[in-house]
């Protein structure tokens, strides 16, 4: 069930990933997207994820909709406000996706990371590309071959959660969010792209947001 309400200023989205995928599920996150980019008001943009697939979670779905769940993930990680996802207990299929799609990750204690099943073997969607782009190959090969589950404390080892808290809403009020709209997706950007291009590549986005920065500042 997907709630709303609002903290620290700005959106909140509760996730139980043990839902099956579905259009409504697409939809729902979508236009969670379009409330968080039309908010107005400072802070970060919160999502509460929980939940695994139940087994056989993947029959009856279509690559076109797993298509258009992975592109509403990518919407929400390119969202021009800073995201934050507090995880507890088991979290895996949707859940790990928009947790790991996150920028800043707060688990309760005892919260496991899991890549769902599906066909025999962990689900090849793009939570695979997130975790090994985030915590390397050698990290995750237990949970994506094995299907070993990473534990709280692992993951924050892996840097693939930030801290694990007993009082996540005070966590979240200790945030300071420095940033908002096209600043946070311009920083968010150069993160992304600066492993995988040269120094010479990059060179000439991180001048144009220097100059874009530099210009902010004589304004103030």
């Amino acid at each position: 069930m997907v709630t709303r309400n609002e903290v620290n200023g700005g959106p909140v989205l509760r996730f139980d990933g043990a839902r099956p995928l579905s259009a409504a599920v697409v939809e729902e996150i979508g236009t969670f997207c379009d409330r968080a980019e039309d908010h107005r008001e400072p802070g970060p943009v919160t999502v509460h994820v929980t939940g695994a697939p139940p087994d056989g979670w993947a029959k009856g779905l279509t690559v076109g909709l797993v298509s258009k769940w992975e592109r509403v993930v990518r919407r929400f990680e390119r969202l021009g406000r800073v995201t934050v996802a507090v995880a507890s207990g088991d979290c895996a299929g949707m859940a790990l996706d928009l947790l790991l799609a996150s920028d800043v990750r707060i688990a309760e204690p005892g919260t496991r990371l899991l890549l769902s099943s599906a066909g025999g073997a962990s689900w090849p969607g793009m939570t695979v590309y997130r975790l090994t782009q985030q915590a390397g190959a050698a990290g995750i090969r237990r949970a994506v071959l094995l299907g070993t589950p990473i534990e709280a404390d692992r993951a924050v080892a892996l840097s693939l959660i930030d801290e694990v808290s007993d009082d996540p809403g005070k966590t979240l009020a200790g945030l300071t969010v420095t940033a908002e709209g096209s600043e946070t997706a311009i920083r968010r950007q150069l993160i992304f792209e600066a492993g995988s291009t040269t120094f010479e590549e990059a060179l000439g986005a991180h001048l144009a947001a220097a100059d874009r920065a530099l210009r902010r500042e004589a304004k103030s």
